[in-house]
């Protein structure tokens, strides 16, 4: 058996898992942004302080792969899970910062129904980033994701086919496109994360 000469770092995986849990915070927070009565301004601040830890964290891992000899995995998984983790953080911290800079008021439930979508989303990854390690009980991780993904495609759709069926006005429908497509961008990324967690699965058996 060859002696490995140089520790393996294996702090990666406590990383991969605080970043995970940021997004379930940012999830979480995403869901009273659309709350009836909610203070948007206050929450949509919690987000962006979501958004800013998350890149923390994200640069911490470069720095920290920029710095290693010898890493868990190979290099540019760690630096393509690091990227679409950041990936699902910026456009959930988008669609927050547009629903406020527009001024929307009121949202149609499909909105509600998206979020709600990510917020499992998130929480499925969260849940699954400690397994990474051992890289065992993950399968049922992915395929949830992908289930999740399909759910949010067809609420996407439905969105897009009531917004454009003359209850709005040009200018709100424009808006309200701008908040749902990037609410999808976020879903795609997380799909993106756990695709990245198969390819590395399949990788290491």
């Amino acid at each position: 058996m060859r002696l490995r000469l140089t520790p393996r770092d294996d702090s990666y995986y406590d990383m991969f898992a605080d970043s995970a849990n940021n997004l379930v915070t940012a999830a979480r927070l995403l869901v009273e942004l659309i709350s009836d009565g909610a203070d948007r301004a206050a929450i949509t601040e919690k987000i962006r302080a979501c958004e800013h830890t998350g890149d923390e964290r994200t640069h911490a891992i470069m720095r920290r792969l920029n710095e290693s000899t010898s890493p868990p995995l190979h290099r540019e998984d760690i630096y393509q899970l690091a990227s679409r983790l950041d990936d699902v953080m910026d456009a959930m911290e988008a669609a927050a910062d547009l629903i406020g800079l527009y001024q929307l008021e009121e949202l149609p439930k499909g909105i509600i129904d998206q979020v709600e979508v990510l917020e499992r989303a998130a929480e499925v990854t969260a849940q699954a980033m400690p397994r990474l390690r051992s890289l065992k009980d993950l399968t049922n991780y992915w395929i949830e994701i992908n289930q999740l993904e399909n759910q949010a495609d067809q609420i996407y759709r439905k969105l897009l086919a009531h917004l454009f069926g003359g209850s709005y006005d040009a200018l709100t429908v424009l808006k309200l496109k701008d908040v749902i497509e990037e609410l999808e961008a976020a879903a795609d990324a997380f799909e993106h994360v756990a695709n990245t967690v198969e390819g590395i699965a399949v990788k290491r058996s």
